[in-house]
């Protein structure tokens, strides 16, 4: 059974934009088969974060980059609305990282299945695709 929304935590979408094999067949099959697939615009944050500290290199800036990777692969951006930064706040604290935690958030508002690897995330209320 296909997700209808799904919504990649940073590190798969890296893993999907890079085809490297620690995105799950799992992942990628729902991948290929939600209704929409969403990247948090704090995925933005967290990618340029991982270049300025060099532990993350990219063919082009990271604005640019995230840009193609979102066209190439059909996905859609989620913003940070109010309502998702506040909730990020009001969830229990199983997950201490603010980006993982707005990622949480974020699913939840769009009432989405998150692709992670991060087992934290079966702490919350949301549906995991490891």
């Amino acid at each position: 059974m296909s997700e209808r929304c799904l919504l990649l935590d940073t590190c798969a979408l890296i893993w999907l934009a890079t085809d490297a094999p620690e995105l799950s067949g799992r992942s990628r099959t729902a991948i290929d088969d939600a209704d929409m697939v969403c990247v948090s615009a704090i995925s933005a944050w967290e990618i340029s974060l991982k270049v300025a500290r060099n532990a993350l290199e990219l063919p082009l800036p990271p604005a640019e980059w995230l840009g193609r990777v979102l066209d190439h692969h059909h996905l859609n951006l989620a913003a940070l609305s109010v309502d998702i930064l506040v909730a990020a706040n009001t969830l229990p604290w199983h997950h201490r990282d603010p980006a993982d935690r707005f990622i949480i958030a974020t699913a939840g508002d769009l009432g989405a299945a998150v692709v992670t690897t991060d087992r934290r995330f079966h702490h919350y209320d949301i549906n995991v695709i490891a």
